[in-house]
């Protein structure tokens, strides 16, 4: 079963149903636990905030190289519960990737290959809502890379901090009038996004450094422009 985008009503269902398709125990426990209605506000939500290294953006020619977690809320970030892997790919690393997050090869030399963390990186995500910023290419990569050591499609319900900026600013792309008198598009990149809240810079494309920053993006967010009573399924894809 492929994933299909799922509506604000049926993660649970989706999740219900895929724990009894999956064959590898692991990806079925992961299925199995608690999941958020959608109904839920956002202020009672467990968030776990979540950003993958890649050697490149091709999902079949490109593979993970680091994952970033740390478990939040509303209210708190638990840095003091964050967890970080170097993973190492398939391939070998090429030059503009370890340029782009400053991975080598003797980083992952030693690392343990993806399903070798498999396991204890689905029990932290495990009835969490992930939040991301820019989720296709968190989504692709786990899933492929899940596949690739299971078997199996993995698959869970995020809150893309990227798309919430594209929504809040829709015509963040001047015409073409503005583009003649110079006026730039707005960036809703992480770096850029957080500025506009008065976030600090921090050192971009480390996995442990980005999921922070997207936790604080999406506190920050929430705090600005919506009620924390909203519930989830207005926001998760």
């Amino acid at each position: 079963m492929t994933h299909r985008q799922s509506t604000s009503s049926d993660w649970a269902a989706y999740m219900a149903d895929m724990a009894g398709r999956v064959r590898h125990p692991a990806l079925a426990h992961f299925y199995q636990s608690a999941w958020p209605h959608h109904s839920t506000p956002l202020e009672d939500i467990e968030f776990v905030s979540l950003d993958v290294e890649t050697t490149g953006l091709d999902v079949k020619r490109h593979a993970i190289v680091s994952i970033g977690l740390i478990p939040m809320n509303l209210e708190r970030i638990r840095s003091d519960q964050a967890w970080y892997q170097v993973v190492r790919p398939p391939g070998e690393l090429v030059a503009e990737s370890v340029t782009f997050h400053h991975i080598t090869h003797s980083d992952i030399r030693q690392a343990p290959r993806f399903e070798e963390i498999a396991e204890p990186f689905l029990e932290q995500l495990a009835g969490k809502v992930a939040v991301v910023h820019y989720h296709p290419l968190e989504r692709g990569f786990l899933n492929q890379a899940m596949k690739l050591a299971f078997g199996d499609e993995l698959q869970f319900p995020m809150v893309d901090t990227m798309q919430i900026e594209s929504r809040l600013h829709p015509r963040r792309k001047p015409g073409w009038l503005m583009r003649l008198l110079g006026r730039k598009p707005l960036s809703i990149r992480l770096a850029d996004s957080r500025s506009r809240y008065g976030l600090p810079p921090y050192r971009a494309h480390h996995a442990l450094t980005d999921a922070l920053a997207t936790a604080e993006l999406l506190q920050a967010q929430v705090a600005t422009h919506f009620s924390p009573q909203r519930p989830v399924g207005d926001f998760w894809l």
